[in-house]
């Protein structure tokens, strides 16, 4: 080796050249993360993914674009049915989705998985769509299957099939992973058997707000308490301000109502034209019988129960009346089984495809993964744009109120300026508006001459006392302030707030004291064999389960499985060790139990089996994703945008 080192070669060097160039260029991304970041994020770029180290030196990376981010967060807030304030949360969330199943994909690539179009025209046939695109394996046809996908996804077919191709791949990827995760017949016999024992129990109560009423502090122990949590109670009276201000009203503003042109109105509807534009919708209503999860306990009873509805309302029963009698859908049996509209695609494509194929009033049944619904469509919409004179009367109150807001906004502005110059009391007088100073007033207090004063206080609690007059809503209107006086949040005097000390030593006192006397109870109900005798001489109360199972909930006890698992690995007969259940200690005795047979567990030995698999797969590819993601993070393969990231946290 030395002497081929020594060896006066131009391959030599070369190969140095290219080691050392490596090497230099490693340590840059390594060591300088940020380095590539601007050349590479553009405004809609929320992240780029590069597959490998060198990627980000020749900037060939897989870009996540913001657009999609939103987009996507758009329809799980429709589908989910949140408000839109939720979106802010959604955003980081859908991004990091993206950034990790770019990531797989380029794991997937690595390892040589890949997946085909007829791999996705495949699964079009006979995935979750299929009777949907193929109705008795005849495709519907590409008008309809464009309209479908955009309708649903917001995608051309092509975005659409490359997203789903990507899809075929990450599954791909996750059985490749978690092909090796088995499970033996004897865990899979023992998890059914503890997931399907059924026990029945007394249980002795003890109550923490009965032993609340046992712990009476003396004055001394107050003050003792006190002073040693000086720190807890150092800024417990929290800091107030005195605000001095004058307010005006919307009436108060100058130059009366503003008036909004018919001009106006046209140019807020043409530069709106996307707001006024209605998709295929369907209005209907349903009559559901669960199964799984309803009353019925098989799904020819759930059948037969919904073809025995069915009936009844052929024969000219009232379809409300039977909806709220019958129906387990919660959210709409109330309502008569009233849906309201639905856009196209919206629904699960079962019941998508009744209400826009079944004929106007027509009664049917059709199953979903839900169970079966009764369903009938009261009404179609072909998508349309609204007519400006439909939606006149909306634009011209929108309008209205932005004018009178930006009136608003201005006056506020133009007497701050003047307070500014001549101070509150003189502009104040000048206007003829009173001139008001609040007695000390904390963040969460109230302003009573205001309607609404949260403004008002959250905007003089970020201003410096003495600071120039600034303005803040009022809820009616505006207020123009100065903060004037500032108290400093601060410790309070014993006697005036001795009756929170106390509350605060009991709180501390009462999980002990529980503890304590359920111990007791347990160990008095061991003794005596007799947890009635004991629950009496404690002072608890002895109710009775019903025959529950590991996710059975218990009054005073909660979830077994979650408080008490214990109590399943019990005989008849036995009793419990104390169980703290938070708001209350239990000790129960075993009166029955219920064992799984071997023909039970060999009956559901398959589902069982498949249930763990599942389960098991699914930890073990969380496992490889986190790893993979950690790996490409240290790597510095995944760079953020902060600028696109900033824009979407503000809306923009």
């Amino acid at each position: 080796m030395i002497r081929f080192l020594q060896k006066d070669s131009r391959l030599v060097k070369s190969i140095f050249i290219v080691i050392i160039g490596a090497a230099v260029i490693t340590m840059v991304i390594t060591l300088i993360p940020g380095i590539f970041q601007n050349i590479s994020n553009t405004q809609d770029t929320f992240a780029t993914v590069y597959p490998h180290w060198y990627s980000r030196f020749v900037f060939a990376g897989d870009t996540i674009s913001a657009t999609r981010v939103q987009e996507i967060a758009q329809q799980q807030l429709q589908q989910q049915r949140l408000p839109d304030f939720y979106l802010q949360l959604m955003l980081p969330r859908v991004g990091q989705q993206l950034v990790l199943q770019r990531v797989l994909l380029d794991e997937a690539a690595r390892l040589g998985i890949t997946a085909s179009q007829q791999d996705v025209v495949d699964f079009l046939h006979k995935g979750e769509y299929g009777q949907l695109l193929f109705p008795n394996g005849k495709f519907v046809g590409m008008d309809q299957y464009a309209g479908f996908i955009r309708g649903q996804f917001g995608l051309s077919t092509s975005e659409f099939e490359k997203e789903l191709r990507e899809d075929i791949v990450v599954q791909r990827l996750r059985a490749y992973i978690t092909s090796g995760v088995t499970v033996s017949d004897a865990e899979v016999r023992d998890s059914y058997r503890k997931q399907n024992i059924k026990i029945k129990f007394d249980y002795a109560v003890i109550e923490a707000d009965d032993l609340r009423k046992q712990i009476n502090p003396t004055d001394a122990e107050l003050q003792a308490f006190f002073t040693k949590n000086a720190a807890r109670y150092a800024s417990a009276v929290p800091e107030e301000r005195t605000i001095q201000y004058f307010a005006f009203t919307a009436d108060q503003v100058p130059g009366g109502v503003p008036q909004v042109s018919q001009q106006e109105m046209q140019q807020y509807y043409n530069d709106h034209l996307a707001d006024y534009q209605t998709p295929d919708q369907a209005r209907s209503r349903h009559i559901l019988i669960k199964y799984p999860g309803g009353k019925a306990k098989t799904d020819a009873e759930a059948k037969a129960t919904a073809e025995s509805i069915l009936k009844q309302l052929q024969g000219g029963a009232d379809f409300a009346t039977l909806a709220k009698k019958y129906s387990e859908d919660t959210g709409s049996a109330a309502q008569g089984g009233e849906l309201g509209f639905a856009k196209h695609g919206t629904m699960v494509p079962e019941f998508d495809k009744a209400i826009f194929t079944q004929p106007i009033g027509a009664l049917a049944i059709i199953k979903t993964q839900y169970g079966y619904h009764i369903v009938q469509v009261e009404e179609r919409q072909s998508a349309h744009t609204q007519p400006l004179n439909e939606v006149l009367p909306t634009i011209q109150v929108s309008l209205l109120r932005d004018k009178e807001a930006k009136a608003e906004a201005a006056f506020a502005q133009q007497l701050t300026d003047e307070a500014t110059k001549n101070g509150l009391a003189k502009t104040a007088a000048a206007h003829k508006l009173a001139l008001v100073t609040t007695p000390p007033t904390g963040v969460e207090g109230v302003v009573a001459a205001l309607p609404d004063s949260t403004g008002l206080l959250g905007k003089a609690f970020i201003t410096k006392q003495g600071a120039a007059p600034a303005f803040a809503p009022t809820g009616e209107g505006y207020a123009i302030f100065q903060v004037t006086g500032i108290v400093p949040a601060h410790a309070p005097k014993f006697e005036d707030y001795k009756a929170t000390i106390a509350k605060d030593y009991t709180d501390e006192r009462l999980p002990e004291l529980l503890q304590q006397k359920t111990a007791e109870l347990a160990a008095k109900a061991k003794a005596e064999n007799d947890l009635a005798k004991a629950a009496k001489e404690v002072g608890a109360t002895v109710k009775t389960s019903d025959l529950v199972g590991e996710s059975g909930q218990v009054p005073d006890l909660g979830q077994i499985s979650t408080v008490a698992p214990e109590l399943l690995t019990l005989n008849v007969g036995q009793f419990s060790g104390p169980i703290n259940a938070q708001r209350t200690g239990v000790v129960a005795k075993i009166t029955d139990k219920q064992v799984p047979t071997d023909d039970e567990i060999a009956k559901n030995f398959d589902q069982t089996r498949d249930q763990i698999l599942d389960q098991r797969r699914g930890e073990v590819f969380g496992v490889f994703v986190s790893s993979a993601d950690d790996r490409y993070k240290k790597a510095h393969l995944i760079s953020m945008n902060p600028n696109a990231m900033k824009a979407m946290s503000l809306g923009q």
